[in-house]
């Protein structure tokens, strides 16, 4: 069953998933303080004038934050993901959560991005914002 909010979703993973999510939830929000939060295809992601910016969700074996424009970050630690710019880090315990490499990745997430948000109108086709 999908989640209502992003607290319901947090609460319905293993106590070790749990805290990583919070985590998450808690720097992202920080980082991120004027985006809009929302369960979205049943995972939390945060969303800057509707386009989607960051998320998080859970895999069999670990928890995977993903930045959809992650792969143009100037900032290392992140790596590739699917075939547009998407880009990830994978936890297995709060413990390997780095705030200041998070902080960093939020940083770039808000000055750069591609436009996920018109990727269908434009046929598969992503364009650089800003």
């Amino acid at each position: 069953m999908k989640p209502a909010t992003i607290a319901d979703y947090n609460a319905a993973r293993s106590e070790p998933d749990r805290r990583i999510c919070e985590l998450l939830q808690q720097e992202i929000d920080r980082g991120l303080p004027d985006a809009e939060a929302r369960i979205w295809h049943a995972h939390p992601v945060w969303f800057l004038a509707d386009n989607p910016i960051v998320g998080y969700g859970q895999l069999k074996s670990c928890i995977r934050l993903m930045f959809w424009s992650g792969q143009s970050f100037s900032a290392p630690g992140l790596a590739p993901t699917g075939t547009f710019k998407a880009a990830e880090k994978r936890y297995t315990t709060a413990e390997e959560v780095d705030p200041t490499a998070l902080a960093l990745w939020l940083a770039e997430a808000r000055e750069v991005q591609w436009d996920y948000k018109n990727i269908v109108k434009r046929k598969g086709r992503l364009e650089r914002l800003g």
